[in-house]
C-alpha cells in the first residue's frame, strides 16, 4: 500500500530498475566489510554492492527494487523498453498489431527460442502466464493491474499470442509482465508462496543461481538468451551493512559497481583511482507520504494516523510549509531535479507541468491561513490547537539514511513555524515498513521508481488498489482514495489519442497534487560508480544522460565486458564504453523498503 518499494509494479514490482541504493551520507571512518569478500572467481564476474531488501524472487508477488530489477534479467517480456529512450521494442514478440477498435492485440512470437534449461519457449508460455494472473489472486499481487482489462488471452499456435481486451487500451498490454515457463511453474503447489531463489529457469540474459539472505545474490549467464549469451559469466551482488562500506569497497576494488550514492559520497569519489562516475537522470521520485486516513479497498479504516490529516487543508498546509527548493539544494546538493508530482521529469510527455495552475510553492503565510481555515488556532508555544488537542505529528524515518535524517532536521523548525509540532521517529527500515503497512504513522519519507508509461503508477493511486492492514491486496502509493481520480485513470487507460491521453494524465496528477496525500520533494539523480580498470561497455537508459542501474529492461549488464590488460594498466575507459546494460540493483539499507502496502524503505520500491 504505501511505498514504491518500487515503488514494483510499479513495476510494482520492481530488476525495475535496478538499483536504487539507499542514500547514504557522510563517509564512515571504518566501514563494515561485505558479508562475502572473496576475490572474483574470474575476470568475467561483475561484483555489485547492495543492501537492498529481498522478500522473494517470485515475479508474481514481489515489487521491491532488487527482486524486480532481477526479474528484468531473468524473464523476457512480450515487448521490451528500448535502451535509447524507453520506447516499445521487440521482446519475445517480433511484431504486433491491433484491430480497428483497439481491443484485440495480436503478437508474433520469435521462433526457435529456448528457456535456460533448453526447453522450447512458445506462445503457450505467454498465454499460461497471463491467464494465471487473470484467474488466481495470489498470482496477481505484483502486476494484477496490468491484466485487469484483459478479457481473454489465447495461443492459437506456437507462434501467436492473441490478447482480447474488455475495452481499448492506450498502453501496449504486452509490457512489464515477466513471462514464466509453464513446464516449471505449473508443477508448483503453492506458486504464490514460492520463493524462486535458486537455479531459476527463464528466458532473459541472466538466471538466478543462488541467494543467501544478507550475504549474496548470484546470477549466471544464460547461453540460450535469444540476443546471445552475455559477455559476463556471472553477476554477483554482495551485501554490505551500510552504504559507506560500499563506497570503501569500490575504492579498494572489492566490488566493481555501486549505485544510489549520496551527493557526499559521489563527490568524495571524484578523484579515486580507477573509479569512473556517472551522474544520470533518474526515473525515481522522493517525497513525504501523508496519512490521509488509510483504509482498505472496501473503505475499512485502520491505523493510528492523526485525524487532522483527513482534512486536505492540513495536508496542503504541510506542503506550503516545506521549502522544497532549499531541501533540493542543501540536502541533495543540487544532485536532483525540481519536482511537481509523482511522474519524474525524465518523462516529459507525462510529468505534471510546472506551469499548471494547481502548482503552489513555499508560502508560510498561506500555510497558516490553511490551518486557520481548518479550525486549528495558534496556542501556547505557537503550536496549533483544536478542541483541546495540539497539532502534533509523527515523521517516520530510517535511522541509517542520512538524507532522511537531514530532511527531518529541516522539517521540524519549518513545521513549528506554521504551528505543527513534528516529532521525528527514527528506527530501522523493518520497523518503518511494519508500521507503515499497519497505518501506524502520520508522515514518512517515501519514493518510487517509475516506468516509461504512467499507467501503472496511476493505477496504484486508485481506491481499489489499497491493501489491508496486513498488506494483503493491492499496492497503494499513499493509501489515498479519490473517485474523480479513479475516473480519470480509467479514461486515460483506454484513450488511444496520445494528446488527449496526456491531458487526462495531467488532470489526474493535478487532483493528486491538490489533495496532497503526499508531497513530492525532488527527482533524484542516479549517482553511480564503477571500476574502469575492470569493466566497460555499460549502457545508459536513456542513452543521453541516463543511468546505468535501475533501468526499465536488461540493457545495463548484458554487454558489459572486461577491459583489456592494456586498458586496465592505462586506467580509465574510452568514450565508447557505456554500451551495455544497465542495472541491476541496489538499494536501501539492510532489509527494508518503503511503500505502504508493502512498504519498505523509500528506495526499495520499484
Amino acid at each position: 500500500m504505501f511505498t514504491s518499494h518500487s515503488l514494483r509494479r510499479g513495476w510494482q514490482r520492481c530488476l525495475a530498475g535496478v538499483a536504487a541504493l539507499a542514500l547514504a551520507g557522510s563517509m564512515a571512518a571504518a566501514p563494515a566489510q561485505a558479508a562475502t569478500s572473496e576475490a572474483p572467481a574470474s575476470e568475467n564476474v561483475l561484483r555489485i554492492a547492495t543492501d537492498g531488501f529481498i522478500d522473494s524472487f517470485n515475479p508474481f508477488t514481489s515489487f521491491y527494487l532488487v527482486p524486480t530489477n532481477t526479474f528484468r534479467y531473468m524473464y523476457e517480456n512480450l515487448v521490451a523498453n528500448d535502451a535509447k529512450d524507453g520506447s516499445i521494442t521487440e521482446g519475445l514478440a517480433t511484431e504486433w498489431n491491433t484491430d480497428s477498435e483497439g481491443k484485440v492485440w495480436t503478437y508474433t512470437i520469435r521462433p526457435d527460442m529456448k528457456w535456460s534449461d533448453g526447453e522450447p519457449l512458445t506462445s503457450k508460455d505467454v498465454a499460461w502466464t497471463y491467464n494465471q494472473m487473470m484467474e488466481k489472486e495470489e498470482m496477481a499481487v505484483a502486476n494484477g493491474s496490468l491484466v485487469e482489462n484483459f478479457d481473454k488471452v489465447e495461443a492459437p499456435d506456437d507462434g501467436t499470442v492473441k490478447i482480447t481486451l474488455k475495452k481499448p487500451q492506450a498502453n501496449n498490454p504486452g509490457q512489464e509482465i515477466p513471462v514464466v515457463p509453464e513446464h516449471v511453474w505449473s508443477k508448483i503447489d503453492k506458486p504464490g508462496e514460492f520463493k524462486n531463489d535458486e537455479k531459476s529457469v527463464g528466458s532473459g540474459p541472466f538466471q538466478l543461481e543462488s541467494y543467501e539472505a544478507n550475504k549474496s545474490i548470484t546470477l549466471k549467464a544464460n547461453p540460450n538468451f535469444w540476443r546471445g549469451k552475455p559477455k559476463l559469466d556471472e553477476i554477483q551482488y554482495r551485501y554490505y551493512t551500510n552504504s559507506d562500506a560500499q563506497v570503501q569497497a569500490i575504492r579498494s576494488g572489492e566490488v566493481d559497481f555501486i549505485t544510489g550514492l549520496s551527493p557526499d559520497q559521489f563527490t568524495a569519489l571524484e578523484n579515486a583511482d580507477n573509479v569512473e562516475l556517472n551522474d544520470g537522470n533518474g526515473r525515481r521520485f522522493n517525497g513525504i507520504s501523508i496519512n490521509p486516513g488509510v483504509a482498505d479497498a472496501k473503505g475499512k479504516e485502520f491505523g493510528t494516523g492523526n485525524e487532522a490529516l483527513k482534512d486536505k487543508k492540513v495536508r496542503q498546509a504541510i506542503r506550503a510549509g516545506i521549502d522544497t527548493e532549499t531541501l533540493r539544494k542543501q540536502v541533495m546538493q543540487d544532485y536532483a531535479q525540481p519536482a511537481t508530482s509523482f511522474i519524474p521529469a525524465v518523462y516529459p510527455d507525462w510529468a505534471l507541468k510546472s506551469d499548471n495552475s494547481v502548482i503552489s510553492g513555499f508560502d508560510v503565510a498561506e500555510a497558516k491561513k490553511l490551518l486557520d481555515d481548518a479550525g486549528w488556532k495558534e496556542g501556547s508555544g505557537g503550536i496549533r490547537e483544536k478542541d483541546g488537542e495540539k497539532l502534533q505529528l509523527r515523521f517516520l524515518t530510517d535511522a541509517d539514511a542520512p538524507i532522511e535524517q537531514s530532511t527531518a532536521k529541516f522539517l521540524k523548525p519549518w513545521m513549528k513555524d506554521i504551528g505543527i509540532d513534528l516529532k521525528n521517529e527514527s528506527s530501522d527500515v523493518d520497523t518503518v515498513s511494519e508500521r507503515t503497512t499497519k497505518g501506524d504513522y502520520d508522515m514518512y519519507f517515501s519514493g518510487w521508481s517509475i516506468n516509461p508509461d504512467p499507467d501503472y503508477q496511476l493505477s496504484i493511486n486508485t481506491c481499489g488498489q489499497r491493501p489491508d492492514a496486513d498488506g494483503n491486496g493491492g499496492t497503494s502509493q499513499d493509501g489515498w482514495c479519490n473517485k474523480e481520480f479513479d475516473k480519470l485513470y480509467q479514461a486515460q487507460h483506454v484513450e488511444l489519442d496520445q494528446a488527449k491521453r496526456q491531458d487526462l494524465v495531467q488532470k489526474a496528477q493535478a487532483i493528486h497534487y491538490e489533495e496532497a496525500p503526499s508531497v513530492t520533494l525532488w527527482y533524484p539523480n542516479q549517482l553511480e560508480a564503477y571500476r574502469s580498470d575492470r569493466f566497460d561497455n555499460f549502457t545508459k537508459q536513456p542513452s543521453d544522460g541516463g543511468a546505468i542501474a535501475n533501468q526499465v529492461g536488461y540493457w545495463g549488464y548484458s554487454s558489459v565486458e572486461p577491459v583489456s590488460e592494456e586498458e586496465a594498466t592505462g586506467g580509465g575507459m574510452g568514450a565508447g564504453g557505456w554500451i551495455g546494460i544497465a542495472a541491476a540493483v541496489i538499494v536501501v539499507l539492510g532489509g527494508g523498503g518503503w511503500l505502504l502496502s508493502r512498504r519498505k524503505k523509500s528506495d526499495d520500491r520499484e
